[in-house]
């Protein structure tokens, strides 16, 4: 049977909050069991996840917030968003939390960056992550190709181009990254788009999309960590995906020593809510194996 989807006005009323740096930050917890931490991705947020969300929480505390600049979380204008300073928001969140067991973390696109810079942060010993799986994302800025929608919003026309930005351009957008039979219906379009359009979401776009410059500064130093082997690592990646599909899978194997890779065909940049059943049967044999 299909995972069942949480509505978003059901979501909605799950959350909390919390202050970050002076922002309010929206987040989710449930269940029990050691902790897991779902980092979402760009342009969207924590609501990605509704799909994987039950099922998980039978099995682990699972954890998740609207990064800032996202869904229902503050969006301050003028602000300079960087990946290091949402890598600091999850760790505010775990210790909000009172979280000091090892972390294991799932990430999806611009959360990939922020889980490869929580893994770097981990060798510095300065938080502790058990395992950590990667979905779609630009984990090797050499193989993200970038939407053009994205190039738009870093260029120096990019504030005006956010602020143009629309349902209509996220669908237009969706239908090239979201695999040809797993395309988002029309209410989740709706949902989606309401999450970015919150708290004037647009307008602060082409300040988020700075994180791609920003990857090119870590890489090196992120690339040093997912090499050092010690914490267990996953890619599930749908393969048709434009952006960070097959050709970024290729990637990692040529520079991550014995690489753990799940390719799904055939589908998109958005694996968690494509294809949630797969996603989760190698989420979960990937932590059985663990135990093993």
């Amino acid at each position: 049977m299909p995972l069942p989807a949480i509505a978003l006005a059901d979501w909605r009323g799950q959350g909390r909050n919390f202050v970050f740096n002076g922002h309010m930050i929206r987040y989710w917890t449930a269940g029990r069991g050691a902790p897991l931490l779902l980092i979402h991705g760009f342009p969207t947020a924590a609501w990605d996840w509704h799909y994987l969300w039950a099922p998980l929480a039978e099995r682990y505390q699972v954890i998740a917030c609207d990064m800032l600049g996202f869904g229902d979380s503050a969006k301050p204008r003028g602000h300079a968003y960087s990946l290091l300073e949402q890598a600091d928001l999850q760790q505010a969140l775990l210790a909000h939390l009172n979280i000091s067991a090892p972390v294991h973390v799932l990430a999806h696109d611009y959360g990939d960056s922020v889980a490869q810079e929580l893994l770097a942060r981990h060798y510095q010993q300065r938080l502790r992550l058990a395992s950590c799986v990667f979905l779609n994302g630009g984990l090797f800025p050499e193989t993200h190709h970038p939407v053009l929608v994205q190039k738009l919003l870093l260029s120096p026309l990019g504030g005006l181009f956010g602020r143009l930005f629309n349902r209509r351009t996220l669908a237009a957008n969706f239908a090239k990254v979201f695999g040809p039979q797993t395309q988002p219906s029309s209410a989740e379009l709706d949902d989606f788009w309401q999450l970015i359009a919150t708290n004037n979401g647009p307008a602060v776009m082409h300040r988020l999309i700075r994180y791609m410059p920003e990857r090119r500064v870590q890489r090196e130093r992120w690339l040093t960590a997912m090499q050092r082997g010690e914490v267990p690592l996953r890619l599930i990646d749908g393969g048709v995906d434009p952006i960070s599909g097959a050709h970024m899978l290729a990637r990692y194997r040529e520079l991550v020593p014995n690489p753990d890779c799940v390719l799904l065909e055939n589908i998109g940049h958005y694996p968690q809510t494509e294809a949630p059943d797969a996603v989760l049967r190698h989420y979960l044999e990937f932590r059985t194996s663990m135990e093993a």
